[in-house]
């Protein structure tokens, strides 16, 4: 509606307030003057509509939180689950390749699950134990039992080897860990070492081919009734879920606490975004990152919908996909989309079910290419972080954008964005200790107060690394604020955008990338004196590639073969580096690569003997099979000149 229209329903709001008055209708008055204030809220902001609308979903959905936390201590994810299992029993619920798993299967399932588990594996209630599952069913199923067994789970990145790999599993405390019989080749490494301490090791769905692990066998001959109540007795809305991991902005991967709170909470966003229990939901992403197991998985299960997993993501699969299984809603992050607009068009693009796309990390540019190309999707971005306390939801379909605020969104979803020094690496404070507000169109770091109904959850474990996330004497002496980590910008009608990350991690193929761990691994090598990790941009790409500067210890000599061996063995594939410089003296910085990242490249860069993966090609995941001299430095120069900061 144009500015004059709103104006005009104003003036005639208005009109209807002045007779009623005159008239003496105290009904009709109060009616005429709540319509006033909606009208003038209107004409200042032509969106407020669709706010309403959203908050009017969010007063349902609290409806539905509120009961459940009456219900405590049983009121969390379970009993939602279990009350769809009995409402919709034979409604689909998983669907997978050709197999269905119908609500009341997976029901049935879990408990049978949850009954095998805890006579073979000795599990009791409060037993943390780590999963490593691929994007199957199975996972579905092992995440229900083991929450019905009130365990704690902890899910592995299947991408991750050896160290890494370790140090995960030692952060969760568990002391057991089900692997799925397809992932066994992920723990080969890491094998040794989890016998030498005594972790058992269970294979589930197959027989186990790694020495000293044990099979759990069939569990389908398990009887489908519930377990006794009391196994969950004490179980509320606060207690611990499972552990999902994230780089944050520094060091090695933490285990973020979810507790059933926090994954409601998140599931409540296909909901807010417009998806209702008729939807048929799918997603590509890794059940082991939040994204797909909150907001896709514990989503449908939340609205009662149909959740399409696959395995792996197939840009040429993929609407082949959506038309095979009547798809209408589906999971993104911005590297989808651009992989599927740059397929071969086809005559069917548009021959699709899909009305709603959910996701984040979209470029404005790839957004609009995709809606022109694939037809009328509706794209809400959305903004969150694993154990934040603050997300936003671009319901609105501002391109670019992650989320509006507004006077009445800042009421429920409260936060600050304040100026931060990059290059000291820390929020600029007034001459009264307070930190500043960044005014509209200035990046700022978002913070969020942490309050009883917006909690910090932390990490499991070493509590130093939940308070690291934490501001504290913000705006008051005794405030504390929730760091994010990232910067973003609010223009002065109110939409943000984000702008960039802080700290030492960059972002590449949809995972979070920590250069001191990168760092702390090249570093172990014997001819490394110092090594500097950090990201830069590449033309046409989501995130920063990762690039290593080396400083040599004197009289050595560098080993490409002995570097690549070395990587593909301690990192995952997406946090090994594709290009690599050798520089003749030190950095000066532990962390230096960040500086770097922000300042651009140096003109001495191109100087210095660079290397590039060989057979290197960054729109795919190819093996790390050794280094070589960039031929005329050309590949070099198209990557470090497109540091733009």
């Amino acid at each position: 509606m144009e500015l004059s229209s709103r104006v005009v329903a104003f003036v005639a709001i208005a009109f209807v307030v002045l007779l009623s008055s005159m008239a003496g209708s105290l009904l009709l008055f109060v009616g005429s003057l709540i319509a006033l204030v909606g009208a003038c809220a209107y004409v200042v902001d032509s969106e407020f509509v669709d706010q309403l609308r959203c908050f009017w979903r969010f007063a349902r959905l609290s409806g539905i939180y509120l009961a459940c936390y009456l219900r405590r201590p049983q009121g969390n994810l379970l009993d939602v689950f279990a009350q769809r299992a009995r409402d919709l029993p034979t409604k689909d619920f998983v669907r997978f390749e050709d197999s269905v798993l119908s609500y009341g299967g997976a029901e049935r399932s879990s408990w049978r699950l949850a009954r095998a588990l805890r006579a073979r594996g000795a599990l009791s209630r409060g037993d943390v134990v780590a999963m490593l599952v691929g994007n199957e069913p199975l996972f579905v199923l092992l995440m229900l039992a083991m929450a019905k067994l009130g365990c704690p789970t902890a899910f592995l990145n299947y991408n991750l080897r050896a160290y890494s790999l370790l140090h995960c599993f030692r952060c969760s405390g568990a002391r057991s860990l089900i692997v799925s019989a397809g992932q066994q080749e992920v723990l080969e490494e890491a094998m040794p070492e989890l016998c030498a301490t005594g972790v058992t090791v269970w294979v589930l769905g197959g027989p186990a081919t790694l020495p000293g692990a044990k099979e759990l066998g069939s569990y389908e001959t398990e009887s489908d009734e519930p377990l006794p109540p009391a196994l969950r007795k004490g179980i509320s809305l606060s207690s611990h879920l499972f552990f999902i991991y994230t780089s944050g902005t520094t060091g090695l991967p933490k285990a973020a606490i979810i507790s059933h709170d926090r994954a409601l909470r998140g599931a409540w966003v296909p909901y807010l975004c417009g998806a209702t229990k008729d939807d048929v939901i799918y997603t590509a992403l890794p059940l082991y990152h939040s994204a797909a197991s909150i907001i896709a998985l514990c989503g449908c299960i939340t609205l009662g919908a149909t959740l399409v997993l696959r395995k792996k993501f197939s840009a040429s699969q993929f609407w082949n996909d959506c038309r095979k299984h009547n798809v209408t809603v589906i999971q993104y992050i911005g590297e989808i989309c651009r992989y599927l607009c740059s397929q071969r068009k086809h005559a069917d693009d548009r021959e699709h079910t899909v009305r709603l796309a959910i996701g984040n990390g979209l470029r404005a540019d790839v957004w609009q290419e995709f809606v022109q190309r694939f037809g009328n999707i509706r794209m809400c971005e959305l903004y969150a972080a694993t154990e934040g306390n603050v997300a936003f939801v671009n319901f609105q379909g501002k391109l670019g954008s992650i989320g509006k605020s507004s006077f009445l969104t800042k009421m429920f979803i409260p936060f600050e964005l304040i100026q931060y020094d990059v290059e000291r690496d820390e929020p600029l404070r007034d001459t009264m200790g307070h930190c500043i507000r960044a005014g509209p169109g200035k990046p700022g770091l978002l913070i969020a107060p942490v309050t009883r109904l917006a909690p910090f959850f932390g990490y499991i474990g070493n509590k130093s690394l939940s308070e690291r996330k934490l501001l504290r004497g913000v705006f008051r002496s005794d405030d504390v604020y929730f760091n994010t980590g990232d910067l973003i910008v609010q223009e002065s009608d109110g939409y943000l955008y984000f702008n960039d990350r802080i700290g030492d991690t960059f972002r590449w193929k949809g995972e979070n990338v920590a250069t001191t761990e990168v760092a702390d691994i090249l570093s172990m090598l014997s001819f490394v004196q110092e090594a500097n990790i950090y990201g830069v941009h590449v033309p046409g790409h989501e995130g920063r590639i990762g690039m290593a500067a080396l400083v040599l210890k004197p009289k050595e000599k560098f080993d490409p073969k002995a570097l690549c061996t070395h990587v593909c063995h301690y990192l995952p594939t997406y946090a090994r580096p594709w290009f690599l410089r050798l520089q003749k003296q030190e950095t000066g910085s532990g962390t230096g690569g960040r500086r770097e990242r922000k300042g651009g490249a140096r003109e001495s860069d191109k100087k210095e003997p660079s290397y590039l993966r060989s057979g290197a090609n960054v729109g795919e995941q190819q093996s790390l099979a050794n280094f070589r001299v960039s031929q005329g430095r050309d590949s070099y120069d198209r990557v470090v000149s497109a540091v733009t900061d």
